[in-house]
């Protein structure tokens, strides 16, 4: 049971296998009044879930991905798209592509290149869990085609709408070997999941992350759209993206090579709590903190000089040495709870104050 001022968690972590692919494993556990964490017991079994194709697509959507994909220079999108409705299945979009392979007679090349219509429509899809299952249970595999070498980096939220219907989203970046593929998970029970692919200017990085609610009515999320800096984006559909703006460049020394998101921003009565991973000499991952207006956050109120988090000794051998990295946070009785991987064998977490962080902050104008 709950004691006074504890709070029921769920982390979600990658897992990584034979031939370096990641899958997403959760676990569960309480935080008590003091920050402690208590991890709930593993289940035994694994369970693999339930894989269900989309069967609808919206028109507009998947052809303003194509566009994005340059396909038009191969073939143009209407040749297949024309024969469909405003929105269609999965097996009138193939039926379709199969006609106009039969009539083009395309090159092997050419021919590799149309298959990407295919691989984007299976990117769309459902998983269901069984009921009967514990949380740790669940392990949510790269199930298509563009995921079939990883999925990496989910960083979840708990999103509150404006009608108050809270929904749990994790945008992640699938891998099939040779391109990135960045992608929205969905879930309102953690049974049932939806997963499709992100469109626009955003989708051609990894690194983006979700505000926790809409801002001025619009979602926002924050992304890395060169490798080096972070953006701001907003956009009135959740998974379409058409501009960013450019938030905030590597400044100190140990985000001199680059700077990304450590997960959604936070709420606070000061700002947007964003934690952010900096790459510095030797290739060094820290982690350090900003704060961003909270009606405005594409205003910078304030920057730490030096990272809250750096590999200590232990940390700095593994799988990936001199990393330390974090895809969320949570605030939990006035403290900082900030999970982490330390150079990705392993997980921890570290706790600090919220007050001095924000006053360090606020100390640190930008």
């Amino acid at each position: 049971e709950l004691g006074p001022n504890d709070k029921r968690v769920i982390i979600s972590l990658r897992a990584t296998g034979e031939g370096h692919i990641s899958s997403i494993v959760f676990r569960t556990g309480i935080l008590d009044k003091n920050g402690n964490f208590i991890l709930e017991p593993v289940g035994k079994m694994l369970e693999e879930a339930q894989h269900i194709e989309r069967h609808i697509y919206d028109k507009k959507s998947f052809t303003s991905k194509l566009q994005e994909m340059d396909f038009h220079s191969i073939v143009p999108p209407e040749l297949i798209l024309d024969k469909l409705g405003d929105t269609f299945t999965y097996g009138e979009l193939r039926k379709s592509i199969e006609e106009v392979r039969g009539g083009l007679h395309l090159a092997a090349d050419k021919e590799s290149l149309i298959s990407q219509i295919v691989w984007l429509a299976s990117s769309h899809y459902e998983l269901q869990f069984s009921l009967d299952t514990n949380l740790s249970e669940r392990v949510i595999f790269p199930v298509s085609i563009n995921e079939k070498n990883g999925i990496e980096d989910a960083r979840f939220v708990k999103f509150t709408d404006d009608n108050g219907e809270i929904i749990y989203y994790a945008t992640y970046t699938a891998y099939n070997g040779n391109t990135i593929l960045p992608k929205l998970l969905c879930t309102k029970d953690f049974y049932h999941f939806s997963s499709l692919p992100v469109h626009g200017e955003i989708a051609q990085n990894k690194g983006m992350a979700l505000f926790p609610r809409k801002i001025n009515g619009k979602y926002a999320m924050l992304c890395r759209l060169d490798g080096f800096n972070n953006y701001i984006a907003f956009s009135d559909t959740i998974n379409i993206w058409r501009e960013a703006k450019l938030l905030q460049q590597p400044k100190f020394p140990w985000e001199i090579i680059q700077i990304g998101t450590c997960g959604s921003p936070i709420e606070t009565e000061k700002g947007w709590l964003v934690l952010t991973h900096g790459v510095g000499p030797m290739r060094e991952y820290s982690i350090g903190a900003s704060l961003l207006d909270l009606d405005n956050p594409e205003i910078e109120i304030g920057r730490l000089k030096r990272p809250i988090l750096t590999p200590n000794e232990e940390e700095r051998e593994g799988y990936v040495p001199n990393v330390v990295y974090s895809c969320g946070s949570m605030i939990h009785n006035e403290n900082l709870i900030l999970p982490y991987a330390m150079s990705d064998y392993a997980s921890t977490y570290a706790t600090m104050n919220l007050n001095e962080l924000l006053d360090e902050l606020q100390k640190s104008k930008t």
